[in-house]
C-alpha cells in the first residue's frame, strides 16, 4: 500500500449520491480522481463548517460506496458514518500533506480557509467554470455570490490552482486581477469524456435524428432549437427528430413550457431524463449532428464524445469550444435562429461542410484522463512542501 499522503475531499460525492442525482460532468471528474488517488488517499468530508479526516480504514469502506454508485448508498452511508465520524479527525498527525477539492466542495465556507492553515496541507483547487459570475442570469438566486466566495477561498488559500482549460483559467486570472488577489501557481489539464467502447452500434430512428446533451436550464439555450422544430413542423416538409438527452435544471422554464405544451413539438422531440453511458453513445454516434447552441460552457464534453465517435457537431462560437475542438465543428451565434435552422436544414444531407467536418475528424484525437493525469501530478510536485 502506498503512503496515504492525500487528504481526498468527497463530500460532493457523498452528497450527491444521498440525493439520488445522476452523475454530472463534476460528478465524473470526481470519480476520475477518486479511482487515481484512491490507493494514497484518506477521505475528507465536510459538513456545515466542519471538516472530518477519516481513517484509512474507513476511507476505504467509503470509497468502495463511492464507486459502487447509488445502490443501497443511504443504508451503506449511514451504517458506516455510525463509526467512521467518531474515529475521524479533524487534523492530520503529519505535516505537509495534500488536499485535494475537485468539486467546488464547500469552497464557499468561511471555515475552510482557517481548516487549511491549521492542518499545513498544501492545498489544491480544480475550478470548473466561472459562468455563475459572469453569466448570472442562468444560475439559480445567489449564486453569483456563492461563487465569488469559492473563488476567493481559492486565491487566497490554494497552494495550486488546476484548470479546465486556459479558458477557465483566463477568466479566473482576470478575476482575480480585478479584485486584486493574488494567483497561486496554476496548471491547465482538458477532462475527458467516459471511455468509448470499441464497438458502437449507432442508434437509429424512424428518420434522422440531432442529439442536444446536457442538463435543461438557461444557459444552454434548449429553448432556441425548441422554436427551431416547432417552426420546422408548421412550414411543412420533413422534421427530422430532436432528442434531448439531460434532466430539468433551473432557468428554463420556457422550454420546459414548450415541451410539455407544444402540440407541435410532440412528434418530433424525443426528451430523456435518464439515459445509461451505453445509450446515449449509440445515440450520439447515429446523429447528423451534436448540437451544442450554449450562451457559456466551462468545458464542453459532449462535443468531445461526439468527435471521437466521428460525428459532426454544430455549435455556439465560444472560444472554451475553439480550444478543445479547434476549426472542426460548425460554429454560430447562439442567438441567430435562422442560421441554425439553416445548418440543420443541410446537415439532414451530405452538405459541403458536413462533409468537411467528417474529412477533419478522422484526424481528431479526445483528451484522455492518462494525459491530464500526467500534466497534473507533474506540476503538484513542482509545488512547494
Amino acid at each position: 500500500m502506498d503512503k496515504r499522503d492525500v487528504l481526498l475531499d468527497v463530500s460532493r460525492l457523498i452528497w450527491r449520491l444521498w440525493r439520488g442525482g445522476l452523475p454530472t460532468g463534476i460528478d465524473r471528474v470526481c470519480l476520475e480522481y477518486l479511482d487515481h488517488y484512491r490507493s494514497r488517499s484518506r477521505a475528507v468530508v465536510q459538513r456545515r463548517g466542519w471538516q472530518f479526516i477519516l481513517t484509512e480504514n474507513a476511507s476505504d469502506r467509503l470509497f468502495d460506496l463511492l464507486t459502487r454508485g447509488p445502490v443501497s448508498f443511504r443504508r451503506g452511508f449511514v451504517t458506516l458514518a455510525l463509526t467512521a465520524f467518531a474515529t475521524a479527525r479533524r487534523l492530520p498527525a503529519e505535516q505537509g500533506l495534500l488536499y485535494l477539492n475537485v468539486g467546488h466542495t464547500s469552497l464557499d465556507d468561511p471555515s475552510l480557509g482557517p481548516w487549511i492553515a491549521d492542518t499545513n496541507v498544501r492545498a489544491v483547487f480544480l475550478i470548473h467554470d466561472l459562468i455563475p459570475i459572469l453569466h448570472p442570469e442562468f444560475c439559480r438566486p445567489g449564486e453569483q455570490a456563492r461563487h465569488e466566495r469559492r473563488l476567493y477561498n481559492a486565491l487566497r488559500f490554494a497552494s495550486g490552482i488546476i484548470a479546465n482549460s486556459t479558458a477557465t483559467l483566463l477568466d479566473m486570472q482576470a478575476f482575480g486581477a480585478a479584485r486584486h488577489l493574488p494567483m497561486p501557481p496554476s496548471t491547465v489539464a482538458w477532462i475527458a469524456a467516459p471511455p468509448i467502447p470499441e464497438r458502437v452500434k449507432a442508434k437509429r430512428f424512424d428518420r434522422p435524428h440531432f442529439v442536444v446533451v446536457g442538463t435543461i436550464e438557461g444557459r444552454k439555450n434548449h429553448e432556441l432549437l425548441l422554436k427551431i422544430w416547432k417552426r420546422m413542423a408548421e412550414t411543412g416538409g420533413p422534421v427530422p427528430l430532436l432528442v434531448i438527452v439531460g434532466q430539468r435544471g433551473w432557468e428554463a422554464e420556457s422550454a420546459t413550457a414548450m415541451l410539455d405544451g407544444a402540440t407541435e413539438l410532440r412528434a418530433n422531440v424525443l426528451e430523456l431524463g435518464r439515459c445509461r453511458d451505453e445509450d446515449l453513445t449509440a445515440i450520439i454516434a447515429g446523429a447528423r449532428a451534436l448540437l451544442m447552441p450554449s450562451f457559456a460552457e466551462g468545458f464542453g464534453l459532449p462535443v468531445v464524445e461526439a468527435l471521437e465517435l466521428g460525428t459532426p457537431v454544430i455549435a455556439s462560437d465560444l472560444p472554451v469550444f475553439r480550444e478543445i475542438a479547434g476549426d472542426i465543428p460548425t460554429y454560430l451565434d447562439s442567438s441567430d435562429a435562422s442560421a441554425w435552422k439553416d445548418a440543420i436544414r443541410s446537415f439532414l444531407m451530405d452538405c459541403p461542410e458536413r462533409m468537411r467536418q467528417l474529412d477533419r475528424i478522422r484526424a481528431y484525437r479526445a483528451p484522455g484522463w492518462t494525459t491530464h493525469f500526467k500534466i497534473v501530478d507533474n506540476w503538484i510536485e513542482t509545488l512547494p512542501q
